[in-house]
């Protein structure tokens, strides 16, 4: 299964039938229909390659809002995870003993926080990749 089999394994059987209805026949011959297949995987492969050289040369681009949308959303999950596990409980405590309040502080929904924040920090061991290759991932840009 591929990277981008979703969203182009229905266009594989969408080209069959287009090719289908406009020859009026199907493909029986299976080296035939091996080489369709063929040209559909490579065509898989050529589109998830641009992606791959669109990722890296957004990855190297001197700009903080061309390459720090990563860094962006780590921080802003970081921030509201520890919003909801230290600073929530905190202030809570604090305004109960202190000030006798018995309202409501705002909740986060850290499921969503936490899944963005866990494929941002690379569940596939990319960081740890990048630590065992000697590669600075501090820097914005080219890593030397």
């Amino acid at each position: 299964m591929g990277l981008l089999d979703f969203s182009l394994g229905d266009v594989g059987g969408l080209i069959r039938g287009i090719r289908e209805a406009i020859t009026g026949e199907k493909i029986k011959d299976p080296v035939e229909l091996a080489k369709v297949q063929l040209q559909l995987e490579q065509l898989e492969n050529a589109l998830a390659q641009g992606q791959l050289e669109i990722n890296k040369a957004e990855a190297q681009h001197p700009s903080i809002f061309v390459a720090g949308a990563r860094p962006f959303l780590m921080w802003g999950c970081g921030f509201a995870l520890l919003y909801a596990s230290l600073f929530e409980p905190l202030m809570r405590f604090i305004a109960v003993v202190a000030f006798d309040y018995n309202g409501e502080f705002p909740v986060l929904d850290t499921t969503v926080t936490t899944q963005v924040l866990m494929g941002l920090l690379g569940l596939a061991g990319m960081r740890s990749y990048d630590k065992t290759k000697g590669i600075d991932t501090r820097r914005i840009g080219n890593a030397k």
